[in-house]
């Protein structure tokens, strides 16, 4: 009996260990930010100017992360007018409060999907890389605080 259980802790230990891998390959984008995020001081919140401040000193990743800003408004947008019309549907039709309330949240899910993909497709973003630039402003903004201090 003792060897069947280590059989099966082995069994589920692979397992587990697979499935960690996998889910981590998917994910590994999180490893880009977690130098700004896993700090023993965290970053102090920057502002509007300071990111337009940014965007007029970076000349390769600023127009992208301005670009990746206002797409962020096609999300919001979408977000929007995809809660409040399937909130509004639902309520025309079935006058329940919680189901209301459900396609509320999964129409402003849906509708930011949606706005993020419109935001893709007509500011380009398939073209850009975004990431890279929201990162080097990351990096921009810890070198500027740092220098602050």
């Amino acid at each position: 009996m003792a060897e069947e259980d280590s059989v099966s802790k082995s069994f589920l230990r692979r397992h587990w260990e697979g499935y960690k891998e996998f889910w981590g390959e998917r994910f590994s984008f999180l490893d880009n930010y977690s130098r700004f995020i896993k700090r023993d001081k965290p970053l102090p919140s920057w502002s509007e100017a300071d990111v337009e401040e940014f965007i007029a000193s970076e000349p390769v990743h600023g127009p992208t992360l301005k670009t990746a800003r206002e797409a962020a408004k096609f999300g919001a947008v979408g977000g929007l007018l995809g809660a409040v019309s399937t909130a509004g549907v639902t309520w025309k039709y079935s006058r329940s409060l919680h189901g209301t309330a459900l396609s509320l949240g999964a129409g402003a899910v849906f509708g930011w999907t949606f706005g993020q993909e419109v935001a893709n497709h007509r500011l380009q973003l398939y073209r850009m890389d975004t990431m890279a630039s929201q990162v080097k402003f990351m990096e921009w903004w810890q070198n500027k605080v740092e220098r602050q201090s």
